[in-house]
């Protein structure tokens, strides 16, 4: 299916530790708009695509969310590791602390743990492929969030990386949709055409 190259896609060299960024960061991990429930929901949901745009629009773009996965995983270990006790206490990151160390755990910010639920799978393709364009708008959104409150330029360069990545993925599962919608529907498919209901 892929073969891994044993580098990032982007290149991550934090200088600054950062508890509070950390904490925030970690949502774009396992949060609920955050690459881990991405790269679940696309490589699960390309069982069930109709054609072979789709199935590999969501195999692509499923893995490569799982390097985005391990580059934030990076961010938030390089900005915790060097950090001291006291600045992890009197950070956000101080209650995760208590429980993952400088560990990096599939966590929103809000603290709420990742959840299997929160990537949806209906075994329909329209669904599918329009909560896959929703799911991009949303880890745009928690980009342009983190860039809001990051001053820290080698954080901030990842970040844009990451959040351009979102917006070319917005673009192909646009491209997937139209191949299955603007194709008419056989007798045996199960998702809604212009003349199939």
């Amino acid at each position: 299916m892929w073969s891994y190259q044993k580098r990032l896609q982007y290149p991550i060299n934090i200088k600054n530790p950062n508890p509070k960024l950390a904490s925030f960061i970690v949502s774009q991990y396992g949060g609920p708009n955050g690459e881990a429930n991405a790269a679940l929901r696309y490589l699960s949901q390309r069982f069930s695509m109709p054609n072979d745009i789709t199935k590999a629009t969501l195999t692509d773009v499923g893995t490569e969310e799982l390097a985005h996965l391990e580059m934030v995983g990076t961010i938030i270990h390089q900005l915790a590791k060097n950090a001291t006790t006291t600045e992890i206490e009197n950070s956000p990151m101080a209650p995760y602390f208590i429980d993952h160390g400088r560990g990096v755990y599939a966590i929103s910010a809000g603290g709420n743990p990742q959840k299997a639920e929160e990537f949806a799978v209906t075994g329909d393709p329209i669904a599918d492929l329009v909560e896959d364009l929703a799911a991009e708008q949303k880890a745009r959104a928690v980009y342009d969030n983190i860039l809001r409150v990051s001053d820290d330029p080698d954080v901030n360069d990842v970040i844009k990386f990451l959040r351009e990545r979102e917006v070319v993925h917005f673009q192909r599962f646009g491209e997937a949709l139209d191949s299955i919608q603007n194709k008419p529907a056989s007798r045996n498919t199960f998702y809604m055409c212009k003349n199939n209901r």
